[in-house]
């Protein structure tokens, strides 16, 4: 059984949804509150999406701070999967696992919608379940989403495969028409170069049900179980 633990600040309200989609494929999960000085072994750490501590100052900044990411930090210096989404992605940026900035979005509006992303490669521990090319269909809610990083890191991404999805529309092309917050290139979420911390505006966690939605979102997590399996 995969372990996973997923870190709480005032202000997260994806946390139980992450956690709803954890406990649906077995995972032993741990809710783990941002005081906390230490972590319980995890195979998996999630940085859950929200409005940590009202998004004051800049979005994720003062979480960054918090007792329990110098943990987090440790864990995924050495290696341990890291997976931070939407204000999570936020967060992972601003206390340096992640390069780059994400601003606010280029129409300076919230948006809160379902929207597509193309698969650009699955040779990774978190979409080995699906193929190259597959479109999905996820939920994004945000108000700084637009990644931007400079043209080095860019072409790094974009040259070692670190850019796993892209916003695109309903027949997978990737064009300005399709990309909802003015992120550069379409990015929708970036891996570290270990591929061991990705970071994502998409919610995965949201598509991982029929009833409620789709289980688009369901692969990423079916993902590392198979990792753990092999």
């Amino acid at each position: 059984m995969m372990k996973s633990s997923v870190i709480v600040f005032p202000g997260s309200n994806c946390d139980r949804d992450i956690a709803v989609a954890l406990k649906k494929l077995q995972f032993k999960n741990s809710m783990v509150w941002h005081k906390e000085t230490e972590l319980p072994r995890s195979d998996l750490i999630v940085v859950p999406g929200g409005f940590s501590y009202g998004d004051y100052l800049r979005s994720g900044a003062i979480a960054a701070k918090s007792n329990i990411l110098s943990e987090v930090i440790s864990a995924g210096k050495k290696g341990s999967l890291i997976l931070g989404i939407c204000n999570g992605f936020q967060i992972l940026i601003e206390c340096g696992l992640l390069k780059g900035a994400l601003l606010r979005n280029s129409g300076l509006k919230f948006i809160s919608k379902d929207i597509q992303v193309k698969i650009l490669s699955n040779k990774s521990k978190f979409f080995n379940k699906y193929k190259s090319g597959e479109v999905l269909k996820l939920n994004i809610a945000h108000n700084e989403g637009n990644y931007f990083t400079s043209k080095d890191h860019l072409d790094e991404l974009e040259d070692n495969e670190l850019i796993p999805i892209k916003y695109c529309d309903k027949n997978g092309n990737i064009n300005p028409e399709s990309n909802p917050n003015g992120s550069l290139n379409n990015i929708a979420g970036i891996f570290n170069s270990k591929k061991n911390i990705l970071g994502m505006m998409p919610h995965p966690e949201r598509m991982s049900d029929k009833i409620l939605s789709n289980e688009d979102g369901l692969g990423l997590f079916l993902s590392l179980m198979n990792l753990y399996d092999t």
